[in-house]
C-alpha cells in the first residue's frame, strides 16, 4: 500500500453557478478521488449526490445541469492548502476560494457547507467577506459514521426548501 504524504494542492475544479442560483454549497476541498475525475464528489461510494437524487425525487443524469436546473452553486472553502490524501483533518496552511464574485453574479441567498471542515474552515475565511451565516449539513463522505443515510438524508431535505 502506497504511504500518503503532504502535498500542497491547488483547487483545480471551476465553481457550478449560474445567475439564477439561489442556493450555494461549499464543501471543504476536492477529494484525491474527485481531483482525478474532474468533478466534485466523484468519490463512488460519496453520499452527496445520492442525497440530492432523494431530496429532489430526481435521477440525476447530468450533475452540472441538474445543480443549475435546481438553482444550486456548488464550490469549496479552500483554494489551496497542504493536505495528506483526501483527508479534511489534515488541512492545513489554507489559501482560500474567493466566493464573492459567485454572489454578486448570481442571487445566492443561503450558504449550506457539507461537513464541520468546511463549516469551520467558512467561518474562519470566509463569512466575514459574504456577510453570510453558513447553515451546516452533515458530510456526505463514506466515512462519516456518525449518522446514518436517513439521518443525512432528513437534514439535507432542508435544500428543497429553500426554492420553494
Amino acid at each position: 500500500m502506497k504511504k500518503l504524504v503532504k502535498e500542497t494542492v491547488t483547487h483545480p475544479l471551476p465553481p457550478i453557478y449560474d445567475k439564477n442560483s439561489t442556493i450555494l454549497i461549499l464543501g471543504s476541498f476536492p477529494s484525491r478521488k474527485s481531483r482525478e475525475l474532474n468533478f466534485y464528489y466523484g468519490h463512488p461510494q460519496n453520499q452527496f449526490w445520492h442525497l440530492l437524487e432523494d431530496v429532489f425525487e430526481e435521477k440525476i443524469t447530468d450533475k452540472k445541469q441538474f445543480l443549475l436546473d435546481h438553482h444550486i452553486a456548488l464550490f469549496d472553502v479552500v483554494k489551496k492548502c497542504d493536505i495528506i490524501g483526501s483527508s479534511d483533518s489534515t488541512i492545513k496552511n489554507v489559501i482560500p476560494n474567493d466566493i464573492n464574485y459567485i454572489i454578486k453574479n448570481s442571487q445566492i441567498k443561503t450558504v449550506y457547507v457539507t461537513g464541520k471542515k468546511a463549516l469551520e474552515l467558512y467561518q474562519k475565511y470566509l463569512e466575514k467577506e459574504t456577510n453570510l451565516k453558513a447553515i451546516y449539513l452533515p458530510s456526505p463522505s463514506p466515512l462519516n459514521q456518525t449518522l446514518s443515510y436517513p439521518e443525512k438524508l432528513k437534514k439535507y431535505l432542508v435544500l428543497k426548501k429553500v426554492n420553494e
